[in-house]
């Protein structure tokens, strides 16, 4: 945890972040307070690459989502009405990551392996809003499970583009993750592991969640939000299944 001036000057950032990131239209001004609440508790006790890492879904994602928007809005495919998005967005994808920057201040998961899976959950984040803005764009798309062809945008439908879109979003991920902890001197294990965890976690988070889209979203008995939160929590669970099969960080 943070000693107490350097908890303010998180608090403060965090909240100047989320106040632009409304005003910048990637947030509503609710999901927004979400954000400023949820980010804060993470800076004060994990500290500062966490919330950095954080902060770089949200601009990222902000990014991907503005690309050739009009020509989303024209398909009724966009995010929001202009890009934004909203509190059960934010929630469903900064919960599980908070909770784990809690697990690991109160000693329950050792730093380097909290750095792993906070980050896994994150490239699942990136991944995911990644495969979806930019595989709208592709020219078809396919059924993650039949591979019947599908309009780009269906819940489980994939496109080359979209799934090129995820890996690559899950290795910036986990690039700014280890340049970011080694910046902050947080430790991450050995490099090699954090990179390959954290790729694979992410672009698997990535899968599941189509496949939970297509299976029950599509289907009523899922939301949008616990389709995300349960990928994001796939995700961490490879990440913890790799920690246990190679004798990750400890």
């Amino acid at each position: 945890m943070l000693p107490w001036v350097p908890s303010v000057i998180g608090a403060v950032a965090t909240a100047l972040l989320a106040a632009l990131a409304v005003f910048g239209r990637a947030l509503t001004p609710g999901a927004g307070v979400v954000a400023a609440a949820f980010g804060i508790v993470i800076v004060v006790i994990v500290g500062f690459p966490y919330l950095l890492l954080l902060v770089l879904f949200v601009g990222a994602g902000s990014l991907a989502t503005r690309y050739r928007f009009e020509e989303k809005r024209s398909r009724h495919v966009q995010e929001g009405t202009r890009g934004e998005r909203g509190i059960s967005n934010v929630v469903a994808h900064i919960v599980i990551p908070a909770g784990l920057a809690l697990a690991g201040t109160l000693g329950r998961v050792p730093p380097p392996l909290t750095a792993v899976l906070y980050s896994s959950a994150l490239a699942f984040a990136v991944a995911d809003t990644f495969a979806s803005e930019f595989g709208v764009l592709a020219a078809g798309a396919r059924s993650i499970l039949t591979l019947r062809a599908v309009t780009p945008g269906t819940n489980g439908g994939v496109s080359g583009r979209g799934e090129a879109a995820a890996l690559a979003a899950a290795g910036i991920t986990a690039s700014a993750g280890w340049g970011l902890f080694a910046l902050f001197g947080s430790p991450v294990g050995a490099v090699p592991f954090y990179f390959l965890a954290v790729i694979v976690a992410g672009f698997f988070g990535c899968q599941v969640d189509s496949v939970l889209g297509e299976t029950l979203e599509n289907r009523g008995w899922l939301t949008k939000g616990s389709t995300n939160f349960l990928g994001m929590l796939a995700s961490v669970a490879v990440a913890l299944a790799f920690v246990v099969a190679l004798r990750g960080p400890a």
